[in-house]
């Protein structure tokens, strides 16, 4: 079998692959934000595969302008995938989706205007820098993260795909700024797509090996917590019971939460326990995924009974937020309401009414 065929070959089975991930996660989860960007992501990379070149000359041809230019912006969406994948309570902003057209329109333009223009070498790294950047935010946010993620399974997986679609992503970008404007041939080719095949396989075997319950959530947000009295009899562990019921004290007698930078390592050291041991018991018999949703959903419960106290009703709204472990009033905001459907304002404001 020749390069090329060979080649043709490897983009065929990558773009099947890619088409029956992106089916099966929206007929599974099509209700789910994440879902419905790793379909897209698998899309995007569809298009990818059907028109990367490692080599790029200064005429590409007119059918390839749209699959290059969907390649490019689907980077964008990578990066909005790996956000809402790992953060339950994501949700996209219109200002989202015009960073997408921003970066497609820019890399459509560069293969219909600019290097035919004579500015190959301009255009190929002007985009490739911007892949590069949304890959470093993609990873740099996945790190941030990881401490708070509680789904265990969550954890392992999403450091396989970013760092492989990072990995692969970057070192393309850095290869297409060294030869833009050459023609590396077919062999260069042919590598790349039969990399990129065997990537594909593998993020999918993955994400096949995971329970989709894991990656994609059912509903937003956090489920609420399950008091140890109320867990179902498979969970009556005594073990684990004597340790919820410590860490509810802790919650509700110590007020942990309200110190600041509170980190799961610091409570799993209070309970004198492995911090995998801690995770599994907020996520498996709290209904938790992740730790900050736990530590706000404590810090809410102390905030409404300060707001719907008589005795505080002068007391400002930020003072509230602060005592009860928030850093600022915005993220208190967004988390109240999230909870509660209402501001806190207008939460103190039903209750003085409901006096």
């Amino acid at each position: 079998m020749t390069p090329a065929a060979t080649e043709l070959a490897f983009r065929a089975a990558s773009v099947a692959l890619l088409l029956v991930l992106a089916a099966s996660l929206f007929q599974g989860f099509r209700n789910v934000l994440a879902a419905r960007l790793g379909a897209a992501f698998a899309l995007g990379s569809a298009a990818h595969a059907a028109s990367y070149s490692v080599g790029v000359s200064s005429l590409v041809p007119a059918w390839h302008a749209p699959l290059i230019a969907l390649s490019t912006g689907n980077i964008v969406v990578f990066w909005l995938f790996t956000r809402a994948l790992f953060d339950d309570e994501f949700s996209l902003r219109r200002w989202h989706g015009l960073i997408w057209a921003l970066v497609t329109a820019f890399s459509f333009a560069g293969c219909v205007w600019i290097a035919p223009g004579g500015h190959v070498r301009f255009s190929v790294t002007v985009v490739n820098l911007i892949v590069l950047g949304f890959i470093a935010l993609a990873i740099v946010q996945t790190i941030a993260s990881w401490p708070v993620d509680l789904v265990e399974r969550r954890r392992r997986v999403r450091v396989f795909i970013v760092c492989i679609a990072a990995l692969y992503g970057g070192l393309n970008a850095l290869l297409q700024i060294v030869v833009a404007g050459s023609d590396v041939g077919d062999l260069a080719n042919t590598i790349n797509a039969g990399v990129l095949a065997c990537i594909v396989a593998a993020i999918a075997f993955a994400m096949m090996r995971v329970d989709g319950a894991d990656l994609f959530p059912a509903a937003a947000g956090a489920a609420p917590a399950v008091a140890p009295s109320q867990q179902p009899a498979g969970v009556e562990d005594v073990a684990d019971r004597k340790l919820i019921e410590a860490l509810l004290r802790l919650m509700a007698d110590e007020r942990i939460y309200r110190q600041e930078n509170i980190t799961i390592g610091v409570l799993a050291g209070r309970l004198k326990i492995p911090e995998y041991r801690l995770r599994r018991l907020i996520n498996q018999r709290l209904g938790y995924r992740n730790f900050n949703v736990f530590l706000n959903n404590h810090r809410i419960e102390e905030a409404k009974a300060a707001l719907a106290d008589p005795a505080q009703v002068e007391v400002p709204v930020i003072t509230i937020a602060m005592d009860a472990g928030f850093q600022s009033l915005g993220p208190f905001n967004r988390a109240f309401k999230a909870v509660t459907g209402v501001t806190p304002t207008e939460y103190r404001r039903l209750k003085a009414e409901a006096v």
